[in-house]
């Protein structure tokens, strides 16, 4: 089976085009959803870009003079949704049937629009994103007419960026011209001639305004001083912007242009608002193999993978590749289903699917918790590619994570919500369009809070004596049907009891920043505040070891993604410092199990176009791996007792460290510890006590500290007594009636 089997079916095309939305209402999570779906099914074309009939297709400028005088075609971009692979056969045949499909459905496409009376259609062409949002586009390609202040700069007008909690601060949500007249513009310079090909445009991100732009002009220019305004026939040709300020609307040129500098100048804007916008500009880069910012920025990866976005049948069905691929050291299960019935699949990947060994530690990915942030599944597909591929062709060091480790990999734990971003697409799902499961619940909060049993049980000074520092029991009204916990949760839960894992890393998006636990602040009502757990040290190394080795997270001189600068922080923070969030799914990691648990914001943008997952994949793949390979550093060993029975259940404790762990089914346990030595000590109920010290090296392999213990005299006594059903062991009949005598004889005396 070659690499080409990786290649599957191309997804449907994208959701039509969206514009002439109403105001987002406020409510839960379901209603704000259900309105967006509603908005996006029902708006009318009519209020779609007016085009008339002979739209400008270019600036007849010297370079496209010579282009055309010297016969050469300028090469076609790839249309998002066709998603094709050029030397894939089937691939081909599949995206015919359907688009055959398609044309039946009543979900129209933008580019299957129908007509009105003296327009003329768009052309079935649209290029990727430039990269205002992923800031491939940097701060100085960004230009405005005027600002109002520098914290609504052109440096901010990104799609999708965030405003800080608070206004009048140096990151606010959007570029706001410094008048409200129609001559103020935003531009890009491409520092490249580009066929531009569409706009997506926002209002301000803000708890407090209400901006946004209604309808504007495009121009474009390739000196910087002479701007055509892109025209239908001798008429300036006027786009729909927004009607509130979240929901991404986008423009499709009706002929694509080709240019180096573009502006987009507000024509209207909201009555009780201002001019402000948060842009994203679509364009292919004309080919130059001598420009300096093209070559500098370039990222090329050599792995052979599916790049590409997958729906969820598309997901199970690149698993079942993988699966036949790979037969020997992989297996594809399901924890569950979510809210709609769709099911939670996993692929473990071990030289013995489907089996623990003793003395194997469990390792786990997860991603997509939250729907829309789909970096996060793409990144865990296309590792468990490269994971099977690797490892058929020799790689050692991926064979020894395979021969070593038991890895399983969960992509899609909210594919309700993710169907619901894929549907849109990636730049019209906007920032929130699936994050919640379908019954409004955010799975990653979702979890009991059990920091506040645990604090509350130490001030209480419960700790040991009353209750363990480990293991924190979950209470009974979390259990309970009543309770609101989504479907998908509980699968998780179940899951994460049933195997014991050792570490975890969850993938989110619309950051670049590793978390470690807690998460939950202690001081009450306190929102930001470092809150360590007794395993701080290990978390820190833990986190720094995929910041470090991702390409942009500890770069200095990276732009900020939206308020927080994390890279002066070595790109992690400790949950609680940077918002505190109670129930999350590493706290109760760490409190409920033996698993270390830490989040990844892996990219800025949550749903980042597929002309984007190469080089995505290529800053996050070698973290991938080194957060893996974490999973054997500390000790390791097996609890026995003297006759060489494993003990289940029995706790490990590490002096210094208030945080114990407790041993699987098989007796084996795996505690995660930074380089050192340590006094270790096993203990479990009804055996004796035994500390012995153990020490950890720097380099990567957990040290093995295996325990012998005994059984305790009065545990001794109690297994006989309950073996003869808690009665007198009786004793033969000439001792029973030597003692009756003796009685006698002493009370007669």
């Amino acid at each position: 089976m070659t690499r080409q089997r990786l290649r599957l079916f191309t997804p449907l095309a994208l959701l039509g085009l969206l514009v002439g939305l109403a105001d987002l209402s406020y409510g839960s999570a379901v209603e704000d959803e259900d309105y967006y779906m509603q908005e996006m099914l029902t708006r009318d074309q009519d209020n779609q870009v007016q085009i008339l009939e002979k739209p400008v297709a270019s600036i007849p400028d010297r370079h496209e003079r010579t282009s055309q005088n010297s016969g050469k075609k300028v090469p076609k971009g790839k249309a998002e949704g066709s998603r094709q692979t050029d030397n894939d056969a089937k691939s081909v045949k599949a995206a015919n049937k359907k688009t055959e499909k398609t044309k039946k459905s009543t979900l129209k496409t933008p580019n299957s629009i129908p007509e009105a009376e003296g327009q003329v259609s768009p052309i079935k062409e649209e290029c990727p994103p430039m990269g205002l949002e992923t800031l491939k586009i940097d701060d100085f390609q960004l230009h405005a007419s005027t600002t109002k202040r520098y914290g609504l700069g052109a440096h901010r007008g990104r799609l999708n960026i965030q405003a800080g909690l608070y206004e009048d601060d140096l990151y606010d949500g959007a570029w706001c011209a410094g008048r409200d007249d129609p001559l103020q513009w935003f531009e890009v310079d491409a520092r490249r001639l580009t066929k531009f090909t569409g706009v997506v445009t926002q209002g301000r991100s803000s708890l407090w305004s209400s901006d946004w732009v209604t309808s504007y002009r495009v121009m474009v220019s390739n000196d910087s001083h002479t701007w055509i305004t892109v025209k239908n026939g001798s008429e300036d040709l006027i786009f729909t912007g927004n009607s509130e300020k979240e929901i991404p609307v986008r423009n499709l040129f009706p002929v694509p242009v080709v240019a180096r500098y573009i502006r987009v100048n507000p024509y209207s804007w909201f009555t009780i608002g201002s001019i402000c916008m948060r842009v994203e500009i679509l364009g292919c880069p004309m080919p130059d193999p001598n420009n300096y910012y093209h070559r500098r920025n370039e990222v090329i990866t050599t792995d052979d993978l599916d790049f590409r976005h997958h729906s969820y049948k598309e997901m199970r069905q690149l698993m079942k590749v993988v699966n036949e691929m790979c037969p020997n050291i992989t297996r594809i299960y399901n924890i569950g289903k979510s809210h709609s019935g769709l099911k939670l699949y996993a692929i473990e990947i071990s030289d013995n699917p489907g089996e623990h060994e003793v003395g194997e530690p469990e390792f786990r990915y997860t991603a997509g918790s939250h729907g829309n942030e789909v970096l996060g599944r793409e990144l865990l597909l296309l590792l468990m590619q490269f994971m099977c591929l690797e490892y058929l062709s020799g790689n050692q060091r991926v064979r020894h994570l395979v021969e070593e480790t038991r890895i399983h990999l969960l992509p899609s734990v909210n594919p309700d919500g993710y169907e619901k971003a894929f549907e849109a697409g990636s730049e019209l799902s906007g920032w929130s369009l699936g994050r919640w499961s379908n019954d409004g619940i955010d799975i990653h909060h979702n979890f009991p809070d059990l920091n506040s049993i645990l604090w509350e049980a130490e001030v209480k000074k419960w700790i040991p004596r009353k209750m363990p520092n480990h293991n924190v029991p979950i209470p009974e009204w979390y259990l309970s049907q009543n309770a609101s916990v989504a479907v998908e949760t509980r699968a998780l839960i179940a899951w994460m009891e049933k195997i014991p894992f050792v570490l975890g890393g969850n993938l989110q998006g619309g950051e670049l920043v590793v978390t470690f636990p807690y998460d939950k602040t202690r001081s009450q009502g306190v929102i930001r505040e470092p809150t360590p757990t007794p395993d701080d040290h290990v978390f820190r190394w833990l986190a720094f070891s995929y910041a470090s080795t991702h390409r942009l997270m500890t770069d200095a001189n990276r732009r900020v993604c939206h308020t927080e600068d994390f890279a002066k922080e070595d790109g992690t923070i400790n949950g609680a410092a940077w918002h505190t969030a109670a129930g999350s799914l590493n706290d109760f990691s760490y409190l409920h199990t033996n698993c270390f648990e830490l989040s990844m914001y892996v990219g800025c943008d949550k749903f980042p176009h597929e002309s984007e997952l190469p080089e995505e994949w290529e800053n996050n793949r070698e973290s991938l791996l080194v957060f893996m390979e974490q999973v054997h550093r500390g000790i390791k060993g097996v609890v026995r007792d003297l006759q060489g029975r494993p003990i289940a259940n029995a706790t490990i404790s590490v002096e210094g460290i208030s945080h114990d762990v407790r041993t699987a089914a098989d007796g084996d346990y795996w505690r995660l510890l930074n380089p050192g030595e340590y006094r270790v000590t096993a203990r479990a109920e009804g055996y004796s006590v035994t500390t012995k010290k153990c020490e950890v090296g720097y380099e990567i392999g957990a040290t093995r500290c295996d325990f012998f213990i005994s059984r305790t005299n009065l545990s001794r006594i109690k297994e006989i007594m309950e073996k003869f059903n808690k009665q007198p062991i009786r004793m033969p009949i000439r001792q029973f009636q030597a003692r009756r005598s003796r009685e006698r004889r002493l009370g007669s005396s």
